[in-house]
């Protein structure tokens, strides 16, 4: 059966004029044309994952009114978004969950631009907004949306395990047209602000800085958060609860704070404080933080530890005064550059943010612990990717994926950060971070897609890494080696054969470790087929013979001595 792309390819070379019509020479040229905009084609289709785009709107500004209550969990909202218009357009979409059948999700009921009310409809989870005139390209309308209704999801009434009322945003991936009219899809980045009413009894956490925080009438409390960073729609949020609040300081001009129950107020501090550490890793080795204020949240999101701009959640039971939490802080911390600033303009590309994250959680260990701590966490990480590949044996950017929640896997977290480990190694280290920061510099309040990553990498280091990343990261497998030497006495040398048992072979370097009774060394080298012969000169039989030593390499693999 002929895969999409091979079915594209022919349909196109059937359309060349027959070599009656045209010269052999200009039937080269356009059989030329024809490959490079397939593969052109081929690009874009394995970069876009299935949310409907609309170049034509650039949302500036979103503004969100919320009105919470303790009495029942519907919220009123009111949303006042400046569009520009790129192209004239008669009507346009955003992202807001319409009503189910159990009675939860948004009912809106007017729309307004310029003072005036326009037409509407809200279908299939899509407000549809219709212009009284068509808009001219450059345009900037205000338009504002009234709302309410019970979440189904994004934000997050609950009670915490104190047993207290809480309030969270949690939008990751597209969750968060629940609660708010948006366009919920990295790829078109705005500026936040939230006013919050709520009982007083509440404090108010929210992207940005605080502008406001006032008592009202009736027992209310009015707070004001904005920012005017570039963000996308998945890490704006607010959270809502009593909290006991650290304020840490100062790092690197960057406030850092921490927000907690006051139940565990004393093991919230403890255990948040070691945010310091990774802050101000990053802030020196990539670029300066790029948001007001650096605040970590207890609260009950589903995950782990969310990556909101500027306020990160992590789950409450995080909380143990155990300062045990070091790796999870600096991933959710790292994504504040990378996921958060620089993000994924395509889900698919996910990694982008997950494999970054864990890797560069990685790195900072290793500054702070050693490079053994790198060693042993590449190790385990290691066995997780071959065991997950057991089960699903796809590459990391998997275009199969038709349901976006299901972007996360063991790939994008712990198999990207492998393949980062081994592009620092095929780079060198110095190029390595020279090439991750002017990435950054080019991308940050943007997005990337592989390719950008890829072409960065390749001006640092001067080298072609296309089929680098065409292996690692739109294949899918790892290497799997079985290994086979004897020693020569006579020779005075070790002949090993390699050989490469996955379906596809791989093009990759490998360090061999050779022990024998004058110490250890290392021997690198190129495997590149199915099976080859090496000749490794040893004044003294090896003791043992070890593949990867030092811990750069994904693979799995099995040494044998031959018997004479």
């Amino acid at each position: 059966m002929l895969s999409l792309s091979q079915g594209l390819y022919i349909i196109l070379l059937s359309e060349l004029p027959s070599s009656d019509y045209i010269s052999f020479h200009e039937f080269i040229i356009m059989r030329t044309f024809i490959f490079l905009l397939f593969h052109f084609v081929l690009e874009t289709v394995r970069a876009s994952d299935p949310y409907p785009r609309n170049e034509s709107i650039d949302i500036r500004h979103y503004q969100f009114k919320l009105e919470l209550n303790d009495s029942t969990n519907h919220i009123a909202g009111e949303a006042a978004i400046d569009i520009r218009f790129k192209k004239s357009v008669t009507a346009f979409e955003l992202d807001l969950a319409g009503v189910n059948a159990a009675g939860l999700g948004m009912r809106v009921t007017d729309v307004m631009v310029d003072h005036q009310p326009v037409i509407f409809s809200h279908q299939n989870d899509r407000l549809k907004i219709q212009l009284p005139a068509p808009t001219q390209a450059g345009a900037e309308k205000k338009f504002v949306i009234r709302y309410s209704g019970i979440p189904q999801d994004g934000l997050i009434i609950s009670k915490n395990k104190f047993g207290e009322r809480t309030f969270f945003g949690d939008n990751w991936p597209n969750r968060a047209h629940h609660w708010l009219p948006t366009i919920d899809h990295p790829y078109d980045k705005a500026t936040c602000e939230f006013i919050v009413t709520a009982p007083e009894q509440y404090t108010i956490i929210g992207t940005g800085e605080k502008m406001e925080e006032s008592a009202i009438e009736k027992n209310l409390k009015i707070t004001h958060w904005k920012t005017s960073v570039l963000l996308p729609t998945k890490v704006m949020v607010i959270g809502a609860a009593r909290f006991a609040i650290e304020y840490e300081g100062e790092i690197n001009k960057v406030p850092l704070q921490s927000w907690v129950y006051p139940q565990n107020r004393a093991e919230g501090f403890l255990d948040y404080s070691i945010a310091a550490g990774p802050l101000d890793f990053f802030s020196k080795n990539i670029a300066p933080y790029p948001y007001e204020k650096l605040a970590n949240v207890q609260s009950t999101t589903r995950y782990g530890g969310m990556e909101n701009a500027g306020n990160i959640f992590y789950y409450e039971n995080s909380v143990t005064g155990k300062g045990n939490i070091e790796r999870l802080v600096a991933h959710e911390i790292a994504h504040q550059w990378f996921g958060n600033s620089a993000s994924e303009a395509d889900w698919y590309h996910v990694w982008l943010s997950e494999g970054f994250a864990t890797y560069f959680s990685n790195l900072y260990l290793e500054n702070k612990y050693g490079s053994k701590r790198l060693m042993t966490e590449m190790e385990t990480d290691r066995e997780k990717v071959i065991e997950y590949f057991k089960k699903d044996p796809t590459p990391i950017v998997n275009t199969s994926i038709t349901d976006i929640n299901k972007v996360l896997s063991t790939n994008t977290y712990q198999k990207a950060s492998w393949v980062l480990h081994m592009l620092r190694h095929e780079v060198g280290n110095q190029k390595f971070w020279e090439g991750t920061r002017e990435y950054y510099r080019q991308f940050q309040l943007s997005n990337a897609l592989t390719d950008d990553f890829r072409k960065v990498m390749e001006n640092a280091s001067g080298k072609d890494l296309k089929a680098f990343f065409d292996q690692w990261i739109f294949k899918a497998g790892h290497p799997k080696l079985e290994v086979t030497w004897r020693y020569d006495l006579k020779q005075k040398q070790v002949r090993m054969i390699v050989e490469q048992k996955q379906e596809q072979p791989a093009v990759f370097p490998l360090d061999v470790g050779l022990t024998n009774a004058s110490g250890f060394t290392i021997e690198k080298i190129k495997i590149s087929t199915r099976k080859q012969e090496f000749l490794i000169p040893s004044a003294q039989k090896p003791v043992s013979l070890t593949l990867d030593p030092h811990v750069w390499l994904l693979f799995e693999g099995q040494v044998n001595e031959a018997s004479r």
